[in-house]
């Protein structure tokens, strides 16, 4: 029996998880939930689940669901908030593994401290391993505790790395869909609404990331993941634009040979991957092989989606670059999101904050945490000037 905490309970990736422990009650269960801001969701989740802690985004919330823990009659749970409070439910003595599904870098802190107190954590936060991947992945190594990526495309990769050294790897390849705009012509980007850019052609998504899937800086985040939870160089990071998103990713070997991983496009079953790893329990995940009719892969276009290029260059300088790529990124679509800057706009700001990042490599968390907080603010800055100059027509082009 594992005794799980889920790190982001009330997100997808945590309600899946939690779908996961209700088909496997011989092999899960509860002990800790970090819920967040969604009150009457995380009282659903602790009726129907007896987590030993509970931990809400603030005290103010914590105090709310307490009292209303008090109501339904249900006793004996802790209830915790903030970030300490995330760390304290991935740190608890009976937790057997932590899903890290916190969205952003307000995981991080917690992803650590799990890893420092040696529990396996399963990583569905790609933010955490982006800006602090060199700390992580190197804590991991020194405790001895895996970190099993739960992104469906990192996850297809562990499953194809399993059959061939790592020193036999040629290279790997992360699947794109393309998003909604690869085929709309370049003169048409700078008219691209926020509705447009929100409607994926294949995933159901959270805002924030969709728009990434648009501009393809989520498969950028993606790049530098991948480098560090395969320690890999950039150089063997290659991108395909799969349109039809049936294969997750691929391995191709030293010798010719390419393996693909190929499932359902559901979370649970990359989720039920980490929390069983090394096994492979039955599910009913089952795949129709006649998906596979037909399969496209393209080379993805960098002028079409600069913010690739730019997370490969970030990726290659590693440490404050990467923190800023991301904490850029998230200012900027925010922005876009609010109509203040326009779509092309958002890889400007990127460059610009890019651009004026210094060279450094923080050594703590709180060292990554101070180096996002500089990126996001000198992206504020950028977004201010725009909106002061007509949306940023003219500052943002740069």
């Amino acid at each position: 029996m594992k005794h799980l905490a889920i790190l982001g309970s009330t997100g997808s990736v945590g309600q899946s998880t939690l779908s996961i422990v209700e088909r496997y009650p011989e092999r899960y269960s509860v002990s800790a939930l970090a819920a967040g801001r969604n009150l009457s969701l995380a009282l659903e989740q602790t009726l129907r689940w007896h987590p030993e802690i509970v931990s809400m985004a603030t005290e103010e919330l914590a105090q709310e669901f307490a009292a209303r823990l008090r109501q339904a009659g249900l006793s004996g749970i802790e209830v915790v908030w903030g970030t300490a409070g995330s760390v304290a439910c991935a740190t608890r003595p009976d937790v057997d593994f932590v899903v890290s599904a916190i969205v952003g870098v307000a995981g991080l802190e917690a992803t650590h401290a799990a890893i420092l107190a040696g529990k396996p954590v399963g990583l569905a936060n790609k933010e955490c391993m982006v800006a602090a991947g060199e700390i992580l992945t190197k804590a991991a190594q020194e405790h001895h505790v895996p970190i099993l990526p739960i992104d469906s495309e990192h996850n297809a990769i562990h499953q194809c790395m399993r059959a061939g050294a790592h020193r036999e790897v040629r290279q790997i390849w992360l699947t794109a869909s393309g998003g909604p705009f690869r085929r709309l012509p370049l003169e048409e980007f700078e008219s691209i609404t926020p509705e447009q850019a929100l409607r994926h052609p294949t995933w159901v998504m959270g805002r924030r990331i969709t728009i990434d899937s648009a501009t393809m800086l989520n498969k950028g985040l993606e790049i530098i993941e991948a480098c560090r939870l395969f320690a890999l160089p950039p150089s063997q990071v290659r991108v395909t634009v799969h349109p039809q998103s049936t294969v997750h990713s691929l391995v191709e070997y030293v010798d010719g040979a390419i393996l693909a991983q190929i499932s359902v496009t559901d979370m649970r079953l990359p989720i039920l991957y980490a929390l069983a790893y090394p096994e492979r329990p039955e599910s009913s995940l089952t795949f129709d092989l006649a998906a596979l009719s037909h399969l496209d892969f393209e080379q993805p276009d960098f002028a079409r989606f600069p913010c690739l290029r730019l997370a490969y260059e970030a990726a290659a300088k590693g440490g404050a670059h990467c923190i800023a790529l991301n904490a850029a990124d998230e200012i900027a679509v925010e922005a876009f999101l609010d109509r203040r800057i326009t779509f092309p706009a958002i890889a400007a700001t990127i460059e610009k904050v890019l651009e004026q990042t210094p060279v450094s490599h923080p050594q703590s968390i709180a060292e990554v945490l101070v180096a996002d907080e500089e990126a996001r603010e000198r992206a504020r800055e950028l977004v201010s000037q725009a909106n002061n100059l007509a949306l940023g027509s003219s500052v943002l082009r740069f």
